[in-house]
């Protein structure tokens, strides 16, 4: 049975239609004239069909179908690994079907928040890379990052840059956890130095107040005014107050802070110790450490947030209570069910008169 088969094959493979089939195909497999690197999303559980029509609209295959036949021929179609590929448009056939079974050229994107804090960064990092979320907690605590960095704190907490990265399979937490470090220090432009002489402020205690205007800040605007109400009462003696720097002691998201949260024994707990707290308490995006490196020229040291996100900004104490005691009005209202509709009453019946008419 099989040598007849293989008889069989063999006498197509001789005959002309198969013949001028394999030239095609031979001459498509070396690969597009086109250059240049894409990406290209294999779904999971995808068939080598869709894989095929993928690599066509990114220009890596000029015709998807005899791609498939390609791949077919070697019987690679049936053992691709799903991901997101860099591949190059001039790459050959045998290159891209090396790449989808072997996943070679595969890469994960993840996307880091700003205002994220290592609790949230090491499990999105780890399930992005397939590995063990210790060997990422671990390289947030390296000793030689940190003394590069001149970190005092016992984490990269704050230098860990939010951004959206892409990396190649295989990368290791420690490799990931180097690679936004790196990309904070290509983020710190030069001239920042200057600004920390002229607030008399190390580069440490700057992403530390940029943390903390991230956590705050809403609008955009705001951030360089929050980061001014903060230098304002650091220059005045007044304690931070900063209400992210006790979610942070939490170890734990709070979603209201209570009076007696506000006891919990930490030095980032701003309400109770003065200054700046250790460290970072987020990474802050390029926007917050702008704003902490360039506050505005404001003389407030209060601010309440009012239910839509916005700040309202006072200079007195006076002031600030009565803000939050209206702030305080508005979140108790948006907090009262609606009224129940009232029935519609109905009109009253009229009386009959004694010859049993409507009067």
């Amino acid at each position: 049975m099989v040598s007849r088969l293989t008889m069989l094959v063999r006498r197509w493979l001789r005959s002309p239609g198969a013949r001028a089939l394999v030239l095609v195909v031979g001459v498509a497999a070396c690969g597009t004239p086109s250059v240049g690197t894409v990406r290209v999303v294999i779904p999971p559980g995808s068939s080598f069909r869709v894989a095929a029509d993928s690599l066509k609209r990114a220009g890596v295959v000029r015709s998807a179908r005899l791609f498939r036949i390609y791949a077919s021929l070697g019987g690679h179609d049936r053992r691709i690994r799903a991901g997101t590929y860099l591949m190059s448009r001039g790459m050959s056939w045998g290159a891209v079907v090396k790449a989808l079974t072997n996943g070679t050229g595969l890469i994960h994107t993840v996307t880091i928040p700003e205002g994220y804090a290592i609790l949230d960064i090491v499990p999105v990092l780890a399930r992005a890379l397939g590995v063990q979320p210790e060997s990422v907690e671990v390289a947030t605590r390296d000793s030689a990052m940190r003394r590069r960095l001149d970190v005092p704190s016992p984490t990269l907490e704050g230098y860990l840059f939010p951004d959206t990265y892409s990396f190649p399979d295989g990368t290791t937490g420690r490799a990931a956890v180097e690679t936004m470090v790196r990309r904070f220090e290509q983020i710190w432009e030069p001239q920042w130095n200057n600004r920390l002489q002229a607030l008399a402020m190390n580069r440490h205690a700057a992403i530390t107040l940029a943390s903390i205007v991230e956590k705050e800040a809403r609008l955009a605007p705001e951030r360089p005014v929050i980061a001014a109400v903060y230098l304002n009462r650091l220059r005045t003696g007044m304690r931070l107050q900063a209400d992210p720097t006790v979610q942070y002691a939490h170890g734990v998201h709070v979603a209201r802070l209570m009076y007696k949260d506000l006891l919990i024994e930490s030095p980032y707990n701003t309400y109770k110790y003065a200054g700046l707290p250790p460290g970072p308490i987020a990474s802050p995006g390029r926007a917050s450490i702008v704003a902490a490196l360039n506050p505005a020229a404001v003389p407030y040291r209060y601010f309440v947030a009012h239910l839509d996100g916005h700040h309202e900004f006072h200079v007195d104490f006076a002031s600030h209570s009565r803000a939050v005691a209206a702030v305080r009005r508005e979140r108790a209202a948006a907090a009262e069910p609606p009224p129940a509709p009232q029935p519609t009453p109905k009109p009253a019946a009229k009386k009959l008169n004694r010859s049993g008419r409507r009067s």
